[in-house]
């Protein structure tokens, strides 16, 4: 059986033999490769980390992405790419400093800010939620077992854990593909073979040029997005589908923020209220389902494959930062396959505590890690025993 991850652009990522490598990230195209891999995939808040460079696929919701096998590496990383802009050592015009604020999007305040935070998980006991409607009825019962013991470690080990309401998740998935396509549909416009890309017969001309071009070039899943796009952006349905869901990623944020006991930074200082009740991480699945094999890829449709984003879309429309860190499978769990090595979970926090989540995703990693290993051998001695 081999295990595939069903997102292309982070292919070489994955089995780079680099230690760490970034990716554009929109919905889940670092965290679930991450999560089927076993390696750490982090997406920073949006915003906080210039896309100067990167071609857009949907403005609104891209982000610059990191991968690694270790979180240290994604850490020391993101710590040097959000600092360097703020150090006035450098002068050259080919710098990072020089390119990180040519992209409009970068919160310059937020960013310093989160540049100077410091944060040590170990010395603060810190409060986990525990989103209900993230269980959903479809997620594997393997996944749904490692995500239990995980948050039975972090209790072991002083941290609290808190259940907490996310109703609004229930329709982001949807909402996440209309605002997506729409924005998409109109960055790759330009791939006409006249502005971008190649032209597959000269002497059409106008319309017929781009179509034939058009055509030939893009693929079937760009075309879908494309013709989904084109039509939530059209008079007669921009009203009731790309409004809406404007509305309704408005929702999302403002569930997270009612959660979190940190207000978010980017509301107007006299409506922000702290929730002295609130969490400071959430834990959850990065994904519903283990990963796909070559053989289930064949009845799997497009619909079932956007499914997978269920659990990371959420996140990305409210621009909050998530880490997706990996827990080995023991094999003794019952359903697991003796290829499936790793459990995808994913830590989840305020907009702007970037620093502090990446230090929280390598602790609960580790700590879980040691509960599941000291499990694992308790049930072997017992079978040995036996």
């Amino acid at each position: 059986m081999a295990i595939l991850y069903p997102l292309a652009g982070a292919l070489v990522a994955v089995q780079s033999p680099f230690p760490l490598n970034s990716v554009r990230y929109t919905g889940g195209s670092v965290r679930l490769p991450a999560a089927y891999n076993g390696i750490f995939g982090f997406k920073p808040s949006y915003g906080l980390l210039s896309r100067w460079g990167v071609v857009a696929y949907a403005n609104s919701l891209d982000t610059v992405g990191l991968m690694a096998f270790k979180g240290v590496s994604i850490y020391d990383a993101f710590h040097i790419l959000l600092t360097a802009p703020f150090q006035k050592t450098s002068s050259s015009p080919d710098t990072l400093v020089q390119y990180t604020f040519r992209d409009p999007t970068v919160v310059k305040r937020v960013a310093e800010a989160a540049s100077k935070s410091k944060f040590k998980v170990a010395q603060n006991k810190v409060r986990i939620g525990v989103p209900k409607e993230y269980n959903t009825k479809e997620m594997d019962p393997l996944i749904r077992s490692v995500w239990l013991k995980g948050l039975q470690a972090l209790q072991r080990y002083g941290h609290s854990i808190h259940p907490v309401s996310l109703p609004t998740t229930q329709i982001a998935l949807s909402t996440y593909y209309i605002i997506a396509a729409a924005e998409a549909s109109s960055n790759l416009a330009k791939y006409d073979g006249v502005r971008y890309g190649r032209t597959i017969k000269y002497g059409l001309s106008g319309l017929a040029s781009f179509a034939e071009t058009r055509g030939f070039f893009l693929g079937q899943e760009v075309k879908r997005r494309i013709l989904l796009g084109s039509y939530t952006l059209s008079a007669g349905a921009i009203d009731n589908h790309f409004i809406k869901a404007q509305k309704v990623r408005r929702l999302v944020q403002a569930d997270f923020n009612k959660v979190f006991r940190r207000s978010n930074p980017l509301i107007d200082r006299q409506n922000a209220i702290a929730n002295e009740e609130g969490v400071d991480f959430l834990l959850t699945p990065t994904a519903p389902t283990l990963p796909p094999t070559l053989s289930s890829l064949s009845s799997k449709g497009s619909v079932d494959t956007f499914s997978d984003d269920v659990l990371t879309v959420p996140a990305s429309l409210a621009g909050l930062p998530a880490c997706s860190i990996p827990i080995h499978s023991s094999g003794n769990d019952k359903g697991a396959s003796p290829e499936l090595k790793h459990i995808g979970l994913q830590v989840i926090g305020q907009y702007g505590a970037d620093v502090e989540l990446l230090c929280a995703a390598v602790h609960f990693q580790t700590k879980i890690a040691g509960i599941l290993r000291e499990e694992s051998g308790h049930v072997e001695q017992s079978s040995k025993n036996e």
